[in-house]
């Protein structure tokens, strides 16, 4: 005797099966195929409806992409972010999605696709007039994948934007949330800077348009905000690569939070609230959305205290967070020992160091889940950078070969670093980096 789920599955599922193999999902909204009744044709958005995606096989697309690109190069751009690039070429078919990938049924047909190489070193070649630098973003790319485009003579992109180091505290995307957990965040950060070393450079970065704030991911933002605030910076500041700083990270910037979904942009975090957990009470939901919208790093830059920011003198498009009137440029410029100060601070130690820019990186107590400690070697200099990424006191672990009472203490976060006992511990997200003397 069939029950009814098994009915279902027979009956329903063979019905419905056409319809789910049929088009792509589009990662933001709806299905990716998008038919428009006026000229009786569909048009590819694989992110927002408002969206399309440009027919890169259509040599004439391609030709206007480079007059774009000589336009802001010769204004005196020195490069491009190159948006998701890695999904502009498409498989010449289109074929029907795969049903058992959740949302990227269609991925395996436009990322990384068959011409990609092609037309990134037409886009290439006009930089290479110019001098100026090209960075892919390339979301659910691997170590081998980047290799691909960015070594070797022929390479195509100088750098690449992964977001492997991004799901330390969930699955996927920041809406599936889980625990923040240090172990998961050093294997990120260790795999990249161990396969690419003498073969690619790294792009070092924390945040984006793309991702809620790191302090209110990673970080204490209620107990511990400077503190963590500048662990995250002294984290990936000293690795090998060349680091970005995204605009009010290095103010110690946080999510911001808002009483309606109305009052988001943000089509994904709609899309979530909308379409997910719809079972759950309202405020629920909604705190999910705080922790997870992108909107959160939209937020107009906070200059000072004054109306707005100081960002304009008229109501911006979005929202100013909350604690503009202390979390701002010009009450941190004061602060010697502000978020922004510190940022300051580790620029010009690596700027002054070559061994932290060109050393070799290695990781020290990977399974530590408060620790967060790595070492850089260049010729005879040596590093040694030790975070806590715990809210309370932590003894001190130091790799074999290493003495801190012969090494020089570059910079801390807390104030009375110098006069203590180095082998005493931690403080709650302290931050230390010696050098051999």
């Amino acid at each position: 005797m069939h029950t009814p789920l098994k009915i279902w599955l027979n009956y329903n599922l063979l019905y419905y099966l056409p319809y789910i193999l049929l088009g792509w999902d589009s990662l933001f909204e709806g299905k990716a195929w998008e038919y428009v009744p006026e000229r009786d044709q569909y048009y590819l958005h694989i992110f927002a409806r408002k969206q399309p995606d440009l027919n890169m096989d259509n040599p004439v697309v391609r030709q206007e992409v480079k007059k774009i690109m000589r336009f802001w190069l010769s204004m005196g751009v020195d490069g491009f972010r190159e948006d998701v690039i890695t999904f502009i070429s498409k498989h010449p078919d289109l074929p029907d999605g795969n049903p058992f990938i959740p949302i990227a049924n269609g991925m395996p047909f436009y990322k990384d696709g068959p011409k990609i190489q092609e037309y990134l070193r037409e886009f290439r070649d006009v930089c290479l007039e110019y001098g100026a630098l090209q960075i892919g973003e390339a979301p659910m790319t691997t170590v081998e994948t980047a290799l691909l485009y960015i070594t070797g003579k022929e390479r195509t992109l100088d750098m690449m934007f992964h977001f492997d180091h991004m799901m330390a505290d969930c699955f996927l995307t920041e809406y599936i949330q889980r625990d923040f957990n240090l172990v998961k965040l050093k294997s990120a950060f260790s795999k990249w800077q161990t396969r690419l070393l003498g073969k690619g450079w790294n792009a070092l970065y924390l945040e984006n348009h793309d991702h809620p704030r790191i302090i209110s991911r990673y970080g204490d933002e209620k107990n511990f905000w400077r503190e963590s605030g500048t662990a995250l910076a002294a984290c990936y500041l000293f690795q090998q690569g060349t680091p970005f700083i995204y605009q009010g990270q290095e103010i110690g910037m946080t999510n911001i939070s808002l009483s309606s979904i109305d009052k988001y942009i943000d089509v994904s975090s709609k899309n979530n609230y909308n379409n997910f957990h719809t079972n759950w009470p309202k405020e629920k939901r909604l705190k999910r959305i705080r922790d997870s919208s992108r909107d959160s790093s939209r937020t107009p830059m906070q200059w000072n205290s004054n109306k707005y920011a100081g960002f304009s003198s008229v109501k911006p498009w979005f929202y100013i967070n909350h604690n503009y009137k202390t979390v701002n440029v010009e009450a941190e410029e004061k602060d010697p020992d502000s978020i922004l100060n510190f940022y300051k601070k580790c620029l010009a130690i690596r700027k002054e160091n070559k061994g932290l820019i060109y050393g070799r990186y290695f990781e020290h107590f990977h399974f530590s889940k408060k620790l967060y400690v790595y070492t850089r070697r260049y010729k005879n200099e040596r590093y040694l950078i030790i975070i806590s990424f715990s809210g309370n006191d932590e003894k001190i672990k130091v790799p074999k070969g290493y003495d801190l009472n012969e090494m020089e203490l570059l910079i801390s976060n807390y104030k009375d670093t110098n006069s203590i006992d180095f082998y005493a511990g931690l403080r709650p997200y302290e931050v230390r980096v010696f050098k051999n003397k």
